[in-house]
């Protein structure tokens, strides 16, 4: 493994990430079903669930941007996709499905967002780009589940539409360790900061200060 790092960092890969004010918090997809190891849930996702509660509340404390997202499917499965062709259970995440609920540590306040998405990404054909950009968002602190998929794709967009992504990397979580930690290996060499979530409110308090 360390020679694979060190050929990243031969390429030029992993360059260090400068923090920007104002900051947003973006969770994705703490649901219910992804809570549960009988449904999508499993590995290290109660654990991260847990560490964002504490995350949350910091972030409410010093007034940032918070959203939410969830994956809702029509009742009538109108919608049906490619990701649910992939992974059929997901069709089960409908507007009143216990399963797609937000669980309730994390329940959002008014004044929070919170986007439906039938795809991994929470950006994708959604509002959300548009909502942190009129709040002035630079940096995106990024939670939730599961770190290979839903967080991984919604990392990559907010890089995309020109966020700062800062992976809050002990409150993502996956049903599995090894993607888990692939992918926060991959997103910090590729599109984000990825920090404990200590650090990153000390980073960002010293920003503010």
């Amino acid at each position: 493994m360390h020679a694979e790092i060190r050929t990243y960092e031969r390429q030029g890969f992993g360059a260090a990430l400068p923090l920007k004010a104002p900051v947003g918090l973006l969770i994705v997809d703490f649901v219910n079903g992804f809570a549960d190891p009988a449904v999508f849930g499993g590995g290290n996702i109660p654990q991260a669930i847990a560490n964002t509660v504490p995350l949350l509340a910091a972030a409410r404390e010093r007034g940032w941007a918070v959203a939410h997202s969830r994956i809702v499917y029509a009742d009538d499965d109108a919608d049906h996709n490619i990701f649910s062709v992939k992974v059929p259970g997901m069709l089960g995440l409908k507007e009143q499905s216990p399963a797609s609920a937000i669980v309730p540590q994390l329940a959002p306040r008014a004044g929070e967002l919170v986007v439906r998405k039938t795809v991994p990404s929470a950006f994708f054909g959604t509002s959300l780009a548009a909502w942190l950009a009129q709040r002035g968002v630079q940096t995106l602190l990024v939670a939730g589940a599961v770190t290979s998929g839903c967080v991984r794709a919604s990392v990559v967009d907010a890089m995309s539409w020109g966020f700062r992504p800062l992976v809050v990397s002990d409150c993502v979580g996956d049903r599995a360790l090894g993607p888990h930690e692939a992918n926060l290996f991959d997103m910090q060499q590729k599109y984000a900061a990825v920090m404990p979530r200590d650090e990153a409110l000390r980073a960002l308090d010293g920003l503010a200060a």
